[in-house]
């Protein structure tokens, strides 16, 4: 069953007007830029065209990056551990917040206004859009549509991406409910069709495809300690098991079962322009935090999962994909590898940061890879510093130390 509803602002931003700290000095030959607060309102600033964005959180709050000139444009206090989601409409990213997501603009552009076909701004803002939800999970981003998952309730709430931003914070969502609440993930396809986790609290175990009318499309419980999900090209939805990936296409879930008994498949990263998806691979189930030097590529189309020995290990933060499908996986030797995912060939291997070690809890801030145009965006935290790729030379084109610790990375293209 589902409804479609309006959520409005619940809760303010807190501490969103505080100004940021000053920035510390860098070594010669980096940027060193400190940040200016970050308004809930702001004028525009007209420029050429639109302006690729990063967030990046940190202890104290989130830092807005110019993703071309890696210098902080702006920079907001909050308390408490945030995360950051894309929003998928080349504008906003979701800062996780105890109680449900707020829209924050990056300033990558706004709408046309005036004499102007085209209109940009230089200026970020938190917006007056905030989506309740009872422990916020996953944020999932697909076609038009972006789908949230609310671990504590297994309510979904799906939107089209859009819609976010607008004068009086409010956003229409269609929303979902699964049987039981769990920490879940959802994907919604362009059809309609709703793709969701299964579970309790204490487990999950499988997942199911609703209709846009609601009704059952199909049905699996194979799928032991389900965790995280990709799309790859043709709208084909995985989600990670202890024993393989399930596979959803065509109407109906098949699975991808792994070479080892026990080979659990948590993170995973797709692309359109890919039928196959990146993903961990571990096979200690007791490990306290096992450090693996695998990675898994599942072809979608056959079924067949390949395993690539990448020489480090990395974390859950380490797998990405480039503008071309390609595969990217940073290590924990500082090397990003660009890998061809229909052999498993590492073609390149590029060092961007010095060596570093994961540590066990995962809130805290270790190295991290995001992709935006052609670009790979990796952050050292150890030396709060940040560094551009170019994916089509393979080459650093940039570094800045920033003035906070980065921890979560989110961008967005404008």
């Amino acid at each position: 069953m589902n409804r479609r509803t309006s959520s409005f602002v619940l809760a303010p931003f807190l501490g969103a007007l505080l100004a940021g700290c000053a920035a510390p000095g860098g070594p010669a030959g980096s940027r060193s830029s400190a940040p200016a607060p970050m308004p809930s309102a702001a004028p525009t600033a007209e420029a050429e065209g639109p302006s690729p964005r990063l967030a990046l959180s940190h202890r104290d709050g989130v830092m807005v990056v110019d993703a071309a000139t890696l210098e902080v444009v702006g920079d907001a206090a909050t308390t408490g551990f945030i995360r950051l989601n894309p929003a998928g409409d080349g504008r906003h990213v979701l800062v996780t917040q105890e109680d449900g997501w707020r829209a924050l603009d990056l300033g990558a552009w706004t709408e046309p206004h005036g004499d102007h076909e085209h209109s940009f701004t230089t200026t970020p803002r938190l917006t007056a859009t905030t989506i309740a939800g009872s422990h916020p999970g996953h944020v999932v981003v697909h076609g038009t549509r972006t789908t949230l998952f609310a671990d504590g309730t297994g309510e979904m709430q799906v939107l089209d991406t859009d819609s976010l931003g607008g004068v009086d914070g409010s956003v229409d969502v269609v929303r979902h409910k699964a049987p039981a609440a769990h920490h879940g993930v959802a994907v919604t396809l362009p059809d309609g069709t709703l793709v969701h986790s299964l579970g309790t609290e204490e487990a999950r175990t499988g997942a199911v495809a609703l209709d846009v009318a609601g009704a059952e499309v199909a049905r699996t419980d194979d799928c032991p300690g389900l965790h995280g999900e990709a799309v790859a090209a043709g709208d084909v939805v995985t989600l990670g098991c202890e024993d393989g990936m399930l596979v959803y296409r065509d109407g109906r879930f098949t699975k991808v079962t792994s070479p080892t008994a026990y080979g659990r498949i948590g993170n995973q990263a797709g692309s359109e322009r890919s039928g196959v998806v990146l993903g961990d691979y571990k096979v200690d189930e007791d490990a306290e935090l096992e450090r693996p030097t695998r990675v898994s590529l599942v072809d979608t189309r056959t079924g067949r999962l390949r395993l690539v020995e990448t020489g480090a290990s990395y974390s859950f933060r380490s797998l990405e994909r480039g503008p071309a499908g390609e595969a990217l996986v940073l290590g924990t030797d500082g090397r990003l590898r660009v890998i061809d995912p229909d052999t498993g060939v590492v073609k390149r291997s590029v060092p961007v940061v010095g060596p570093w070690r994961e540590p066990l809890e995962w809130q805290d801030p270790r190295p991290s890879v995001r992709v935006v145009g052609d670009r790979a965006y990796v952050t050292e935290p150890s030396r709060s510093r940040l560094v551009a790729v170019d994916l089509t030379t393979s080459r650093v084109t940039g570094e800045a130390i920033l003035p906070h610790v980065p921890n979560e990375m989110a961008g967005v293209a404008g």
